[in-house]
């Protein structure tokens, strides 16, 4: 296989591009801060196994049933655009609340459909861990 070339820190990648890009500004939320911590910290991490990239992939995209980050992700949008988990929402107009829901239930939906995870849950079942 020959030799291991050096690992690119993520700040030096379109991922550490997109990471500031996210908290460039002011009014950035401490949560979406956390969030690209957290991005960082498991992009940088050069001592994963396979075993720990297959469950990293499979917590990340590749659950089936959405039981993962990305669908988490899609129930928080859902979460934030109904008036009945989101209290700001509450003063809006009914029309205008109810347009603002289903364009969260959309967003949820599509993050959740099962099509979304096969790249990941392929590239997972190609990890070999019996050889790696």
């Amino acid at each position: 296989m020959g030799g291991h070339q050096p690992t690119i820190p993520v700040a030096d990648t379109d991922l550490g591009g997109l990471l500031a890009d996210l908290i460039n500004g002011s009014n950035i939320h401490p949560g979406i801060r956390l969030l690209t911590v957290a991005i960082r910290l498991i992009g940088d991490d050069i001592t994963l196994t396979p075993e720990e990239t297959q469950l990293l992939l499979a917590q990340l995209a590749g659950s089936p049933d959405g039981d993962d980050v990305i669908g988490a992700i899609g129930s928080l949008i859902e979460r934030l655009t109904s008036p009945d988990t989101n209290p700001c929402l509450r003063g809006l107009p009914e029309e205008e609340a109810k347009q603002i829901t289903h364009q969260g239930w959309l967003a949820s939906y599509a993050l959740r459909d099962p099509d979304l995870r096969t790249p990941a849950a392929t590239a997972n079942a190609l990890i070999d861990t019996t050889t790696a």
